[in-house]
């Protein structure tokens, strides 16, 4: 998973600096050339900066709806994570072996592939592709089990400089994309709502301590396979902020967790 990543982020980003290597001028003669050339367009970038590829190699004026399709770099997230047990911050007795450290508890994550429809100059809908981790770090010396018919731990005698229990995601939202006109700096502001659905690729367990240096194991641990939730994402330029709510439970087949469930908010880059 980790050189799947690794690629796809070397791909976007060489692709997204050769784009930007060509002259202004060309750039700028092509957007302006009117054509009856296709309405679907390839393209990638990063963020709200798109470079476009068609058959014929000119586009026409702005004319809407413009549909894209291509790879992307964008909405890379760098948040804080949080777990609400039946809508109260505090966890419940029989969640807590799962009391985190706050601030070491993020919520990180990335768009790599994204197709929609702009409808105008202001507003568009797109379907994107990209993956997501939460990483909470766990405040107890204990160990999430591994294969177990519920989510199931053991104390350990023995004191952990790190305990992270994380899980990663293929996550895939729906945005509702709404933009002001380009300001003097050539920026605009984004207000972007819309559904988000995750399915689960793994869970992770990772361990450091002196007994044992560091140590890692895999498996499901109960996240829930497929996750749904709502998000938003407010900026200007290339920054913003994102908050994520899932509303079913982050634990599946497990009854003592049910009510458990995930909020993150954070800092994003790329619109």
């Amino acid at each position: 998973m980790k050189r799947l990543i690794f690629t796809l982020l070397i791909a976007t980003i060489f692709m997204t600096v050769s784009a930007q290597d060509t002259p202004k001028d060309t750039i700028k003669k092509t957007a302006d050339t009117t054509t009856n050339g296709p309405k679907v367009l390839i393209s990638y970038g990063f963020g709200d900066k798109e470079y476009k590829w068609s058959k014929d190699s000119t586009h026409y004026k702005k004319r809407y709806p413009k549909f894209t399709l291509g790879l992307t770099l964008s909405r890379l997230d760098l948040g804080l994570t949080t777990l609400i047990d039946h809508g109260s911050f505090t966890l419940s007795p029989q969640n807590q072996f799962l009391r985190y450290r706050q601030w070491k508890s993020s919520n990180n994550g990335f768009d790599f592939f994204q197709m929609g429809v702009r409808f105008n100059d202001s507003f568009k809908i797109y379907l994107s592709g990209g993956f997501d981790w939460t990483l909470i770090r766990l405040r107890e010396n204990i160990t999430i089990l591994p294969n177990q018919p519920v989510l199931t731990y053991r104390q350990d005698s023995i004191s952990y400089s790190k305990n992270r229990f994380s899980a990663s995601y293929l996550r895939i939202p729906i945005s509702f994309d709404f933009r002001t006109k380009e300001d003097r700096r050539g920026n605009r502001t984004h207000f972007v709502i819309g559904p988000i659905g995750g399915f689960l690729l793994d869970g992770m367990v990772k361990q450091i301590s002196e007994e044992h240096g560091k140590q890692k194991m895999w498996d499901s641990y109960h996240f829930a396979s497929f996750r749904y939730g709502a998000f938003t994402r407010i900026g200007y330029g290339l920054f913003g902020i994102y908050a994520k709510y899932y509303f079913n439970n982050m634990f599946e087949d497990s009854p003592a967790q049910d009510g458990l469930r995930n909020f993150s908010f954070g800092f994003t880059l790329g619109f």
